[in-house]
């Protein structure tokens, strides 16, 4: 036996919900009228959407007082207030006016250079190609640039031509800018309706910290070529220390037999363990250690410059910032962020995302949890600002393993360089970036 077309095996649909399981001509009309009826609300909805997609704060405010003034004005008599609804009428005639119709213009934009160093020039073209045979009306473009927005003017292109107009990428400051999408704007004079046609798509900049070159025997105030010799003494090693008498459980092979020759007892090498300069580079980021944005700017170069000099030398090297503590967080982040350093231009690309920050750990806990995590440290530079008093970079170095070579450069920009020793803390204080290179250079020649 055939079921009906309503319920099928307890299923229900919307017209078994509406008219149940009748079938006559009024329940075929019932249902008409609900389809029509959400065919029609859709479509009101999508008109809504499009209207509200183009008209401006300022045009909905001239719309209702335009509906207002010929309300009041032919009901209460005044002619005045009726002018004043006829103007607005007229306005949202040549609102609706100017967006008719779509532009000719095909625009395009030239790809940026991806990474660029703090002052160097970078920018991207606008190209607006006209294929038609018509020439075009002219036009205006916007190109938003890291937080500010570029106006275009296009003028008029004639047929088969094309407009190239250069806009400049700031670079005065490092950092990560969005530069695009370029967005065709099509508006009333008086702005009652705006309209937007995405060209093309978001590119990015980053912008690199400047960095100096230092020389590779610097970086890591390295004395020999394999590695840093350390008070410890070990059976097998490359740094020889001394000869001994030979003890139950020395290797063979350490017997130096010219010794025991001699000296008629069994005589073997003993060696000083050596170590490859592990570098530790800690940036502050607290902005109470540091006087001003310019002081800041000065310690990421230093840092930057350490840091990429290290890896392009192929050296073991960390470089550490502190957490940032949440701002609605209930405890403190006691931890640090290390930076990448694959490869130097990854880790610029991270000092160019590094900001100052008020909640954050200072320098000496930054110093304790790199000192705590980083195994096998052989030289740490701390680069701090003006602000942190030499107690606190003792306090910091102390944080260090013993035997770790601390080296505190203190960013002050235009201050006379120099370098002083704390006991065993080395705090050099650089006014410029090029102080840099020069007082690591005095620093290995002494």
């Amino acid at each position: 036996m055939q079921e009906r077309t309503g319920t099928v095996a307890g299923l229900t649909n919307v017209r078994t919900r509406l008219v149940g399981e009748r079938e006559d001509v009024a329940a075929d009309a019932v249902v008409g009228v609900v389809r029509a009826w959400r065919s029609l609300g859709r479509l009101v909805r999508r008109a809504w959407g499009e209207v509200a997609s183009v008209v401006t704060p300022l045009g909905w405010i001239v719309a209702v007082l335009t509906v207002v003034a010929f309300v009041a004005g032919y009901r209460a008599g005044l002619r005045e207030v009726v002018v004043v609804g006829w103007a607005g009428a007229v306005l949202v005639v040549v609102a609706a006016i100017a967006l008719l119709g779509r532009s000719r213009l095909l625009i395009r934009m030239t790809p940026p250079q991806h990474r660029v160093v703090v002052g160097d020039e970078a920018g991207v073209t606008i190209t607006a190609e006209n294929p038609t045979r018509l020439p075009t009306v002219p036009t205006t473009v916007e190109v938003p640039v890291g937080t500010g927005l570029v106006d275009v003017t296009i003028p008029t292109v004639a047929p088969r031509a094309t407009f190239e107009q250069h806009v400049a990428v700031p670079t005065v400051r490092r950092g990560v800018l969005d530069v695009g999408p370029v967005t065709g704007v099509r508006a009333d004079p008086v702005g009652l309706v705006r309209r937007e046609v995405v060209w093309t798509a978001r590119e990015q900049v980053i912008v690199h910290p400047r960095t100096i070159a230092i020389p590779s025997t610097s970086t890591g105030l390295v004395r020999d070529l394999e590695g840093q010799a350390t008070t410890d003494l070990s059976p097998a090693d490359i740094a020889f220390h001394a000869i001994r008498e030979y003890m139950p459980g020395d290797d063979p092979r350490t017997i130096h037999w010219k010794s025991t020759a001699k000296t008629g007892a069994f005589m073997v090498r003993q060696f000083e363990d050596t170590r490859r300069s592990h570098l530790v580079v800690a940036l502050g980021i607290a902005r109470a250690e540091f006087a001003d944005d310019d002081e800041f700017e000065l310690a990421v170069s230093v840092a930057a410059s350490l840091g990429a000099r290290a890896v392009r030398d192929g050296r073991e090297v960390t470089v550490v910032v502190s957490e940032r503590t949440p701002e609605f967080a209930k405890r403190a982040v006691r931890a640090v962020r290390p930076l990448p350093t694959v490869t130097p231009t990854r880790l610029l690309d991270a000092f160019a995302r590094v900001g100052l920050a008020d909640a954050c750990l200072p320098i000496a806990e930054v110093a304790r949890i790199a000192g705590r995590d980083t195994p096998g440290i052989s030289v740490a530079f701390l680069v701090v600002g003006s602000t942190v008093a030499v107690p606190a970079l003792r306090l910091a170095a102390s944080r260090f393993p013993v035997g770790v070579e601390v080296v505190a450069v203190v960013c002050e920009p235009e201050a006379v360089p120099r370098s002083v020793r704390v006991g065993a803390l080395t705090v050099m204080t650089v006014g410029y970036l090029e102080d840099l290179r020069h007082a690591l250079q005095r620093s290995v020649s002494a």
